[in-house]
């Protein structure tokens, strides 16, 4: 499997980037992005775009995983749009028809687009026309991600509060199974996916969780 991502240097898609190279069905992964992934490994290729926009179609590959994306906190409405709808919408028709596309998204987004949240209306309309295209389009809904194995965010207020909530994790995993995962569950749920499809074009926070136990190596 060859795989391409985008947004290789947040924290999910760290997270992703480590589950790809690990895994021996993936042979290449080709990372696009602004700025370097920040790791060198023989499956590795990266191509630093500034625009992202402006990307030639992507050929060649199984599976774009696009972990790229932004929080809607201190950010304009326009700005949020552009990156979490546009940009996403651009690349995945730079695709080949039937290729799988893996979009992290996240829990309650807003499929109706007429709710009173908007990042949430945004999220549900990126996941609406997304299906519309003619790929095999997977969205990921995580709740609470817990970062893993060196994943960090590029937000420094979430950088502190993730490492106070790191002792936390097993109580709220143990609380909340339903609404926690890790950045590890999250890659390895989505090359599950890439590798044997899913029933559900829509994945919640449970779905990652048991595709992600059932991909683990016993005794990991």
């Amino acid at each position: 499997m060859r795989v391409v991502l985008f947004g290789a240097t947040g924290m999910v898609g760290q997270g992703v980037l480590r589950e790809c190279l690990r895994d021996e069905r993936v042979e290449e992964v080709l990372a696009i992005g602004r700025s370097p992934a920040g790791t060198s490994h023989p499956k590795l290729r990266e191509a630093v775009e500034e625009d992202l926009f402006a990307l030639e179609p992507i050929t060649g590959y199984d599976a774009c995983f696009f972990c790229l994306g932004v929080s809607s906190v201190g950010v304009a409405p326009e700005e949020y749009e552009r990156i979490t709808y546009q940009l996403t919408l651009s690349v995945a028709r730079k695709l080949p028809d039937g290729t799988t596309f893996g979009y992290v998204s996240g829990a309650g987004a807003d499929s109706t687009e007429r709710g009173r949240v908007r990042w949430a209306r945004v999220k549900g309309a990126t996941e609406n026309a997304l299906a519309r295209l003619p790929l095999r389009t997977f969205a990921f809904r995580p709740g609470y991600i817990q970062p893993l194995h060196g994943s960090t965010s590029k937000t420094r207020l979430y950088r502190v509060l993730y490492r106070v909530a790191m002792p936390l994790y097993p109580v709220l995993k143990r609380l909340f199974p339903r609404a926690v995962t890790t950045t590890e569950d999250i890659g390895l749920a989505m090359l599950a996916v890439a590798s044997a499809g899913y029933a559900r074009p829509i994945l919640d926070n449970a779905d990652i969780t048991a595709l992600a136990r059932r991909a683990r190596p016993a005794g990991s």
